[in-house]
C-alpha cells in the first residue's frame, strides 16, 4: 500500500519507519529543511555551529524510543550519557542520587533517606507520598492538580519548592498548579516505581538531536535498508509543506465467509501532487493537524474530533545556549537550577553542551511565556547572574557569544480534564500521531515516538481488513 506521512518529527518519523517494516510503501513530508520536528538540530550563525532547538533527556523508562533506536542499529552507550536518577543543584544545597546495588525500588527510597538538603520531616513525607501512589495502583484523585494532589498529601512547601515542583516541570513542562497530577503519577510509575532500576536512569544525548537517530532514518531509508526483508520502503521530502489532504471515499462490499461486509474505500492525494495514497497519517502540532483535517469532507463525528484538536493550550520553552571563551565543564551533566522570576532568573535546568571543547551550556525554561517580553541583553545578562551565583564552585569565564531558542508550541499544558484524541479519525483511511494524542502520557518525546508507532500499526491493520 502507498502510505503518506505528514511531519517529520518524532511522531511522523517513527510511524514512517513502523509503516515500512509493514510492508508499506511511505512518502514523508516535512515542511522544515531538516527532520526532527520540534527536537531538532539548527545551524546558528552566531556560533558557527549547529545547536539543539531545545535540550532534551530521555529516561530508561522510555521503551518505545530506545526500541526504536536499537532496530536502527545505534548504540545507547555512543549516544547518551547514562545516569542513575538524581537531582543535584547548582549551588549544592540539594542532592539526591538513586544507591547502587540495591533492587528497584528500593535504590530510589534509599537515595531520597540520603539525600543533602531535606530534612527529616520532609525526607519521610516524600516516601509517604510514594509509599501512597504504590498503595493505591497510581492513581491520584480526579481532576486534580499536582499543586492540588501535593496540598492533599500534606507535602511540605519547602519539599514541593524545591524537588516536587522541579519535577513536575521537567517532565510536563507544566507548572504544578497547572499540570494534572494523574499524568505526572505516570511518570513516576515507569520511572522512579517501576521494577527495573535502568527505568530510572536518565539519558543525556552525547551528540545533537538530529544525529540521535532521524538522521539513521534518512541514511537507511536512501540506502534502501529500513525493511531489507521486506518491500517496504521510504522516500523522504524535506522543504515540503502539505496545506491540503483531497478524500474520495467509496463504500463496497467484500463477501466472505458470513455473507459479505461493507468497508470504505479510500484514496487521497495531497495539494495538486501526482501521487494516489491508500491512508494518511498526520503526525503534525495540533494547529496544522486541524488545518489539514478541516480540508476533508465533513462526516459522521468530524466535528467533534476536530473541537478536541483545537483545545489545546501551548506553552513556549527557551533553551539559552552560552559560549564561553574558555572551557568549563560542569559536576554534573545536568544540574537544577533555583528560579527567581522576579529577578529574572529564569533557569531551571543546566545542561553541559556536546561540543567537544566544553566551551557551552545550555538554560532550560519551560513554561516560558514570561521571558518573552524580556529585552535580550537583559536577559542574558540576569540569567549569566543567576549562574555566577549558583555555580558557586565553578568560575565562569567570560560570556563569548549566545543563543536563544524560543519554541512558541513547543509543548501543550497537561492540564486535567484534557480531552486527547485517539490515533484514529473519523474519516476512514485517515489517522493522527503525535505527543498530543491520547498516550498517558505529557507532551514528552516518549509520546511522540510511541504515538507513531500505535497509529502505523492500526492503520496496517485497518488497510488489511479492508483489503
Amino acid at each position: 500500500m502507498k502510505i503518506a506521512v505528514i511531519g517529520g518529527g518524532w511522531a511522523g518519523l517513527s510511524a514512517a519507519v513502523t509503516a515500512v517494516r509493514q510492508g508499506h510503501h511511505v512518502q514523508l513530508f516535512e515542511a522544515a529543511s531538516a527532520l526532527g520536528g520540534r527536537a531538532r538540530t539548527v545551524h546558528h550563525p552566531g556560533l558557527g555551529a549547529p545547536i539543539d532547538n531545545g535540550q532534551h533527556i530521555l529516561l530508561g523508562a522510555y521503551t518505545a524510543t530506545l526500541e526504536l533506536m536499537r532496530s536502527l542499529g545505534l548504540s545507547l552507550e555512543d549516544s547518551f550519557h547514562v545516569l542513575p536518577l538524581s537531582v543535584r543543584s547548582a549551588d549544592g544545597t540539594l542532592a539526591m542520587h538513586a544507591v547502587p546495588g540495591l533492587p528497584a525500588p528500593l535504590h530510589i527510597a534509599a537515595g531520597l533517606l540520603a539525600a543533602r538538603g531535606l530534612t527529616w520531616k520532609e525526607k519521610s513525607a516524600a516516601l509517604r507520598l510514594m509509599h501512597h501512589l504504590h498503595r493505591n495502583n497510581w492513581h491520584t484523585p480526579r481532576e486534580a492538580t499536582v499543586q492540588e494532589w501535593l496540598a492533599l498529601s500534606l507535602q511540605p512547601p519547602r519539599l514541593q519548592r524545591l524537588l516536587w515542583g522541579p519535577l513536575c516541570v521537567a517532565t510536563m513542562n507544566t507548572p504544578p498548579e497547572q499540570a494534572c497530577a494523574q499524568l505526572f503519577a505516570n511518570v513516576l510509575r515507569d520511572s522512579v516505581g517501576a521494577s527495573r532500576r535502568e527505568a530510572g536512569n536518565m539519558l543525556i544525548p552525547r551528540r545533537t538531536l538530529s544525529e540521535l537517530w532521524p538522521a539513521r532514518v534518512a541514511e537507511l531509508a536512501e540506502g534502501g535498508g529500513l525493511n531489507p526483508t521486506g518491500n517496504g520502503t521510504l522516500e523522504i521530502f524535506n522543504s515540503a509543506t502539505i496545506r491540503a489532504i483531497h478524500a474520495e471515499f467509496a463504500e463496497h462490499t467484500r463477501v466472505d465467509s458470513l455473507g459479505g461486509r461493507s468497508a470504505v474505500h479510500s484514496q487521497f492525494h495531497l495539494d495538486d501532487l501526482p501521487q494516489t495514497f491508500d491512508s494518511i497519517v498526520v503526525c503534525a502540532n495540533t494547529p496544522s493537524t486541524a488545518r489539514l483535517l478541516a480540508s476533508l469532507p465533513s462526516l459522521p463525528g468530524t466535528t467533534d474530533y476536530l473541537h478536541n484538536v483545537q483545545s489545546f493550550t501551548h506553552s513556549p520553552i527557551a533553551t539559552l545556549t552560552l559560549q564561553f571563551d574558555q572551557s568549563v565543564t560542569l559536576p554534573s551533566p545536568m544540574l537544577l537550577l533555583h528560579e527567581d522570576r522576579q529577578r529574572g532568573h529564569f533557569g531551571q535546568w543546566l545542561f553541559q553542551a556536546q561540543d567537544k571543547e566544553c566551551r557551552r551550556l545550555h538554560i532550560v525554561v519551560s513554561d516560558a511565556q514570561e521571558m518573552q517580553s524580556m529585552e535580550r541583553n537583559t536577559l542574558l545578562a540576569k540569567m549569566t547572574e543567576q549562574l555566577q551565583e549558583q555555580l558557586r564552585h565553578t568560575q565562569l569565564p567570560r560570556v563569548q557569544q549566545h543563543a536563544l531558542v524560543m519554541e512558541k508550541r513547543a509543548t501543550f499544558l497537561a492540564v486535567p480534564g484534557l480531552k486527547r484524541p485517539t490515533n484514529q479519525t473519523p474519516w476512514p483511511g485517515i489517522w493522527v500521531a503525535g505527543d498530543w494524542t491520547d498516550t498517558g502520557y505529557p507532551g514528552v518525546l516518549e509520546g511522540a515516538v510511541r504515538s507513531g508507532r500505535d497509529a502505523a500499526l492500526q492503520m496496517d491493520t485497518a488497510l488489511r481488513q479492508s483489503s
